[in-house]
């Protein structure tokens, strides 16, 4: 098998594995308890909040721990909405091409009464901080950009709009789930009010993540009913899966120069490649993008198709977000860098990891390469495009 589907979910690495297996050994005791094995269980905690701190630039007092990214976005944005309207600032501004777990609490503000602007994406697939500014407004209470994009992999200048909004006085957040344990994250030096994670991104365990909040911002919490995380989270607190998540960014973070260095490489090589391919195209700048993250568009071929005859070879890859596989409606990331619908369904999205090699690229050029002129040659659209009677897209 050829794993090319790290941007939906990576394996366990051996150091989380080894992390949780002690938490459930030695600290099985509720962090909240007085007595002693309670309190070790709260050392152990605290602990974890300082080291996914230190690797992104935090005092451990600003991390607060969730099941996943989908919570942190959802938590930091409708927190920082209410607090705003407090304020009599309702205007939100983001990116059309935000994970949905943006996108959907976005559209629950709107119902609620905020006034959401969600500003256009270049072909290349990037914002600029000059288009983030000629959004602001008195009113605005929020910015929300993505760090990486989870589809087609391009890096914003998270810095520059930080940095923006922080002289105008507008709470900034970012959902870094694609790019935590990949990219180097400093939220003091990037102005990074609020910044979202999740474990399973980069080699830990599923349903935890993380969010971080600037010191002196209020959070409100989402789920109610005890005092854990400070009051902001309700729930007793997945020690394990902490603990693993925890090892799992220390271990990415300290090798994330050295794995970005290959990987990239490879990435690289994968996307000469496919280029090759008739008709195929890129999607997102070239050079601007996560070190594994390769996509493109074949037209004349359903990207459903594709994905089940690479399966049938030992190749598992997406032709998008993990969290929409099963929406027959073109990814919503590649119509708005301009992809038309015929070509947003033929996508193809694979994401490398440290354990990719020369070889599983070649072999995946190689089957890519068959797939699709045997998915073109079954095709009638494609026949009338080959004769002249339809016109090309690609």
């Amino acid at each position: 098998m050829i794993y090319m589907d790290h941007a939906a979910t990576t394996k366990t690495s051996p150091a989380a594995g080894r992390a949780m297996t002690a938490a459930m050994e030695e600290v099985w005791g509720n962090p909240s308890s007085l007595y002693r094995l309670g309190q070790r269980a709260a050392e152990a905690l605290w602990s974890a909040r300082e080291r996914v701190g230190a690797c992104i630039g935090a005092s451990p007092g600003e991390v607060y721990f969730t099941s996943g990214g989908s919570e942190s976005d959802n938590q930091a944005i409708l927190s920082a909405a209410r607090v705003g309207a407090g304020k009599g600032k309702k205007h939100i501004i983001s990116t059309a091409f935000e994970h949905h777990a943006v996108l959907h609490t976005l559209k629950k503000l709107e119902r609620e009464g905020f006034e959401v602007q969600l500003l256009d994406v270049h072909e290349n697939g990037l914002v600029t901080a000059e288009e983030v500014e000629a959004a602001l407004r008195e009113d605005t209470a929020l910015v929300t950009v993505m760090y990486a994009n989870n589809e087609i992999g391009t890096i914003q200048p998270i810095g520059e709009i930080g940095a923006l909004c922080r002289e105008r006085g507008v709470s900034f957040h970012t959902d870094a789930v694609q790019a935590a344990g990949h990219l180097p994250v400093d939220v003091k030096g990037q102005s990074i009010d609020m910044l979202s994670l999740s474990a399973h991104k980069f080699g830990g365990p599923r349903g935890v993540g993380a969010l971080y909040v600037r010191r002196g911002l209020p959070l409100l919490p989402l789920i109610e009913g005890g005092a854990q995380e400070r009051g902001r989270r309700a729930g007793t607190e997945d020690l394990p899966a902490i603990l693993g998540m925890a090892a799992a960014l220390e271990e990415s973070c300290a090798h994330m120069e050295e794995t970005a260095r290959r990987v990239s490489a490879l990435r690289d090589r994968l996307m000469e490649g496919l280029s090759k391919i008739p008709h195929s195209v890129l999607n997102g700048d070239a050079v601007r993008r996560l070190p594994g993250n390769v996509n493109f568009c074949f037209e004349g071929v359903e990207g459903e198709s594709l994905l089940l005859l690479l399966d049938d070879r030992g190749i598992c890859a997406s032709s998008g977000s993990a969290c929409t596989s099963g929406s027959l409606d073109p990814s919503h990331v590649l119509l708005a860098i301009g992809r038309p619908h015929e070509v947003a369904h033929g996508s193809l999205r694979l994401t490398l990891g440290e354990e990719n090699t020369r070889e599983d690229v070649d072999a995946a050029v190689a089957a890519v390469t068959d797939i699709v002129a045997y998915l073109r040659n079954m095709s009638p659209l494609w026949k009338d495009k080959v004769s002249g009677k339809k016109e090309f897209v690609i």
